[in-house]
């Protein structure tokens, strides 16, 4: 795939880079190992001055950073600022709790027979994180704000398609003050990766991305001893019982399966509804969908853009037409418009069946499958027949039923009566094929640390 900026609302190539030599790749792996040699002496107190100043530059240039964005893969520029303003916010997060996430934990230093005993956090190196287009800023910093403030120095090869965010994120951190080397783009496509991650320097990686990459980085770095993180796909299950407000749940369902234009890991997908709610949600969900506004990205009024690409968007009509051509209903969408640029209507199913691609695919759009069940159980059952395990919505004001779900949905994530989201303070991460490890939160911090045992005599 070529490096290049293509506009999704218009189809026009905005601008094309080159390939990084492999003489340049060896420069910045280089410097990352030279850098993290000093950088992981440095202090929490000047990492974090560094990292507030990378957050005042977001906010500074929060249109600017919105719009390049908004370029590069179609999200709506107000969904853009929002995201400019979440990754500051994650700076700001990291700069304040690193130092008390990464604390040294003391042990019963006279259980195992010690003056002191204690377990210290301290940093790998450099990690390489292969990130995704669909939030080029977040997918990111959600890596780079508690990597760095771990001490860790970070190599972003990021998706082909946004290589003008991949840059800023360079330029971001050195404006910051950080140290040279401490966080760099690599602009390679993904054949690169390989042998950038067998090379000694790099000591670990973070991916965010499809099952096939997820497998594929995993079998590298387990051939390698390296340590990765992954997060990978998403079918995440919106459960709607009798108790639920059907109105408060159809708008927040719209909102779910639509943002970023449908395009989000975490994006509800399979809309699962009590038999004694079904009518009245569907009908409510349904006229939720067919009044978002479709169109130009950079309008204010705009609710769904472009996806991100023409083969994205096929992708995504080759799955509606599978299922409408094996019996599923089609509520509202279901076909591109005629006019320039990879869009395509929210769209909602009915009648998904086992043997439609709809059924088990992780469909990257706004296209959302109803389900009818019969009770808790089925509603459980059925939210769980997918390899994915990421999210899941819950949406009941019954206290028995929302502890039944929490114990039995296979999921990283249960949001009850909300939609499901990434926050600095809560780990973020799946089961199953949706990845390992965790990011954010004190659990993702300490994923790229050495949690080294000290004992001191008495």
């Amino acid at each position: 795939m070529a490096i290049a900026t293509v506009n999704p609302a218009t189809g026009e190539t905005v601008r094309t880079f080159d390939e990084m030599s492999e003489a340049d790749v060896d420069r910045r792996l280089t410097a990352a190992a030279s850098a993290h040699a000093s950088y992981r002496l440095t202090s929490f107190d000047e990492r974090a001055q560094w990292m507030r100043a990378a957050a005042g530059i977001l906010d500074s240039e929060q249109d600017q950073i919105a719009a390049m964005m908004t370029t590069e893969m179609g999200k709506t520029l107000t969904s853009a600022r929002q995201e400019v303003a979440k990754c500051a916010g994650a700076c700001r997060y990291f700069a304040q709790h690193a130092a008390e996430f990464l604390a040294d934990e003391l042990a019963d230093a006279a259980a195992v027979g010690a003056g002191q005993a204690y377990a210290a956090c301290q940093p790998l190196g450099p990690i390489l994180a292969i990130m995704p287009w669909n939030f080029p800023l977040w997918q990111v910093m959600r890596f780079a704000a508690p990597g760095l403030m771990a001490g860790n120095c970070g190599l972003l090869k990021h998706a082909s398609n946004v290589p003008q965010t991949a840059l800023f994120l360079e330029d971001l951190f050195a404006r910051a003050g950080f140290p040279d080397g401490t966080f760099q783009t690599l602009l390679v496509g993904s054949a690169r990766v390989e042998p950038i991650l067998r090379d000694e320097r790099v000591v670990a990686a973070t991916l965010t991305g499809s099952g096939p990459a997820g497998q594929s980085v995993a079998a590298v770095a387990g051939a390698e001893i390296k340590k990765v993180v992954l997060e990978l796909g998403g079918s995440d299950p919106f459960i709607v019982m009798p108790s639920a407000d059907l109105s408060q749940a159809a708008r927040v369902a719209a909102f779910a399966r639509c943002i970023n234009n449908g395009q989000s890991c975490i994006a509800a997908k399979r809309f699962i509804v009590h038999d004694a709610s079904y009518d009245e949600f569907e009908q409510l969900f349904v006229k939720e969908m067919s009044a978002k506004v479709v169109g130009d990205p950079m309008r204010a009024d705009t609710e769904v853009g472009p996806l991100a690409s023409e083969e994205q968007r096929n992708d995504v009509e080759s799955v509606v037409a599978d299922a409408a051509a094996k019996g599923a209903r089609v509520l509202c969408g279901g076909a591109a418009p005629d006019r320039p640029g990879s869009y395509y209507p929210p769209t909602v199913l009915a009648g998904v069946t086992p043997e439609m691609r709809a059924f088990g695919e992780e469909v990257f759009g706004p296209v959302a499958s109803l389900f009818r069940v019969a009770d808790i159980d089925e509603a459980i059952d059925l939210a769980n027949a997918t390899e994915f395990g990421l999210g899941a919505n819950v949406w009941t004001n019954d206290e028995g039923e929302r502890r039944l779900l929490i114990r039995d949905l296979a999921a990283g994530m249960v949001f009850i009566n909300g939609n499901v989201t990434s926050y600095p303070q809560l780990p973020f991460g799946g089961v199953k094929q949706s990845g390992i490890g965790r990011e954010l939160s004190r659990q993702g911090i300490r994923e790229f640390c050495n949690i080294k045992s000290v004992w001191i005599g008495a």
